[in-house]
């Protein structure tokens, strides 16, 4: 069974998140727990947050919170009525990092599913605030991060960028191959040039990729680094109608980093037009 966690913010991209996540993993026996976390209160210092957790005010948030949840179930259970998924609302008073870590780890989650938009300053850069938080953060548990406006179809084909500068193990790929596999999709493995050559390092790194591939079918490609990643990214997935979802590792001095901190990225709203996969890295 498929544990897959839900922030939400009742938020029509969070709303398109959650459609998602559902049609994707159509097939498989899921369990989807939709997570509402609000603050109570300005301070994060545990002394008076256990105070406030007497007041009026944080019964009143939980209620609130309670309730839209209830309600968003129902709606989901009247539309989605699919055997193979069941649903639990976790309405909980936190800040959105701590909410969303603390259980992933107690629900054993296998994926986050989070709404994405444009950015509207530069403190939304790439995907919106919320989601590079979480995934700068939540750095053990992968995250599909689902643009606002997606019309979401069956992935023929996964881009998997990579620049071969890491060994894959196996752990850190199963995410992606599940749903490859799950839909029968074609994984196209794009190399992002810097260099004329590959390394020794890159080399080894790329015939190791290859054998974990076996049973998937895959392509590569060599695409110039001709300006920012997330501009090439982007004009992929544009050019190619097939690809219906983009997936990166997110490791320490990886694509993924270097992609969010991007000058360009922060003056322009990246819109993505497609889900990102974004696979923690096993250290």
């Amino acid at each position: 069974m498929k544990r897959i966690l839900l922030p939400t913010d009742f938020s029509r991209n969070a709303v398109n998140a959650i459609d998602y996540s559902q049609f994707l993993f159509e097939k498989e026996m899921c369990i989807f727990y939709f997570l509402n976390a609000s603050q109570v209160g300005p301070s994060g210092l545990s002394e008076k947050y256990n105070k406030e957790r007497e007041t009026r005010l944080y019964k009143i948030t939980m209620q609130e919170s309670r309730q839209k949840l209830n309600d968003l179930v129902q709606v989901i259970r009247a539309s989605n009525t699919n055997p193979k998924h069941s649903f639990e609302s976790l309405p909980i008073t936190d800040l959105l990092l701590n909410a969303i870590g603390r259980n992933v780890i107690d629900k054993n989650v296998d994926y986050i599913f989070m709404g994405t938009k444009g950015a509207s300053g530069i403190k939304e850069i790439f995907m919106g605030s919320n989601t590079v938080n979480v995934i700068k953060n939540i750095n053990f548990c992968p995250l599909v991060a689902v643009p606002e406006a997606y019309d979401y179809d069956i992935p023929d084909e996964i881009l998997f960028a990579t620049d071969f500068e890491h060994f894959y193990e196996t752990e850190e790929l199963t995410p992606l191959f599940d749903i490859v596999k799950l839909w029968n999709s074609a994984l196209v493995v794009v190399h992002i040039n810097k260099e004329k050559e590959l390394s020794e390092f890159q080399i080894k790194s790329k015939e190791m990729l290859k054998r974990k591939l076996k049973g998937i079918t895959y392509r590569f490609q060599d695409v110039e680094m001709s300006s920012s990643i997330s501009s090439i990214i982007n004009h992929l997935a544009k050019q190619n109608s097939n690809i219906g979802m983009v997936s990166l590792l997110n490791r320490k001095h990886g694509f993924f980093r270097k992609l969010i901190r991007e000058p360009v990225v922060k003056k322009v709203a990246f819109k993505s037009l497609v889900p990102f996969l974004v696979l923690p890295e096993i250290l």
